[in-house]
């Protein structure tokens, strides 16, 4: 009688089961993320808001408004073929966490802002983290947000329009992805079992 190897087969059965609960994860995710992106795709056309105080991103893609008092410090961002964007960061009051402020693009690595602040109008977005993926899915804060300029600081070239093709929806791929890991290990040990039966084991 050709025998199954318990402990194994225990350690394959709940690997297996891991990665397809992982699959039906990322299905889940897959609609909430349609979902989303219906509600942002709806915030473009919404009445101007204020900036948020603090981070909802209910609110992304929606048209805004803030004052700077004065930009604190500037970072440049990588923007792919636009070169980098410059983002100051604002003091708006004497409290608060301040506000982010995409000024615009530039190809110069070594731009130096001379903007001094003032009234930003323009659309939300999400301000970069440097975070990993995995810090991302796993890190229980929220991701800041910035206002991108609907006119550009002097200097620099303007910043694109909302786009929603920015927010990523790979969620099918990785569901895909986790199902097959699944299959592949449950092929693995069955010829694995196999051998071992063949060869007397």
């Amino acid at each position: 009688m050709k025998r199954v190897p318990l402990v194994p087969t225990l350690v394959v059965t709940l690997c297996v089961a891991a990665m397809i609960a992982l699959g039906i994860w990322q299905l889940h995710r897959k609609a909430w993320k349609e979902a989303l992106l219906q509600r942002y795709a709806a915030n473009i056309h919404e009445p101007e808001i204020a900036f948020p105080r603090f981070p909802d991103d209910a609110v992304l893609f929606r048209q805004a408004s803030g004052f700077c008092l004065e930009p604190v410090a500037f970072d440049l961002e990588g923007a792919g073929k636009a070169g980098y964007r410059v983002i100051a960061h604002c003091r708006t009051g004497a409290e608060g966490p301040g506000m982010l402020v995409q000024l615009g693009t530039t190809r110069d690595p070594a731009f130096d802002p001379e903007w001094r602040g003032g009234m930003v109008r323009g659309f939300i977005s999400h301000a970069p983290t440097h975070q990993s993926l995995i810090g991302e899915i796993f890190s229980p804060a929220p991701q800041p947000l910035l206002l991108v300029a609907d006119t550009p600081a002097e200097g620099l070239a303007p910043n694109g329009a909302p786009d929603l093709s920015a927010v990523p929806n790979n969620h099918l791929s990785y569901a895909v992805q986790w199902f097959l890991f699944a299959a592949i290990a449950l092929v693995i040990y069955a010829l694995a079992l196999r051998r071992r039966w063949r060869s007397g084991g």
